[in-house]
């Protein structure tokens, strides 16, 4: 049983922030799992953009819009409601949709704090102006964020981890697209 949602077009800043676990109590509300442990961007948007689940059954095809009336905090996970969805039997039918919205709905971030997704792609270079690769992700360890970079050597592609903390991290330059760290390439 899908909604009658909005077929729309992803937003070309999209990010995906989550998906949507199950169904949540008779009135259409549903689970969501966020992908981050500071999902502001869902609580700040009000527009959600859906696509199918990648795994499992497929209730729909391209993209979704979902006009989003309530995301909050519940027993430790987020539960949401959304127009057109208004009761249980349609929530189930979203199960296993991602979740994506614009970059530019995100709320500003705080002076000296980045989202991840901001700092993908920059490039990585120390006090010595020597290139260390370009970051192609982020990893969570239980002490800091991780730097993941890939750079060339020789005839094949290695990677190098830096933690992104102040003591290694001099500056993050967005608009540059430069993070410039002290850290040596033979580290």
């Amino acid at each position: 049983m899908l909604p009658q949602l909005d077929v729309a077009e992803l937003p070309a800043d999209a990010v995906e922030v989550g998906r949507i676990a199950d169904a949540w109590g008779l009135k259409g509300w549903f689970k969501v799992l966020p992908y981050s442990a500071n999902p502001e961007a869902l609580f700040s948007s009000r527009q959600w953009y859906l696509l199918p689940a990648e795994k499992g059954a497929v209730n729909f095809s391209g993209t979704l819009k979902l006009r989003v009336k309530e995301a909050r905090d519940h027993s430790g996970g987020i539960v949401a409601s959304a127009h057109s969805v208004d009761d249980r039997g349609v929530a189930e039918s979203l199960r296993g949709a991602r979740i994506f919205v614009p970059r530019s709905s995100f709320p500003t971030a705080a002076l000296d704090e980045f989202y991840w997704v901001d700092l993908i792609g920059l490039d990585v270079v120390n006090r010595e102006g020597v290139g260390l690769g370009q970051v192609t992700e982020l990893l969570s360890t239980s002490a800091q964020a991780v730097l993941v970079m890939k750079y060339p050597s020789d005839d094949k592609v290695l990677e190098r981890m830096i933690p992104f903390v102040a003591v290694y991290v001099d500056a993050v330059d967005l608009v540059a697209r430069r993070i410039s760290v002290d850290w040596q390439s033979d580290y």
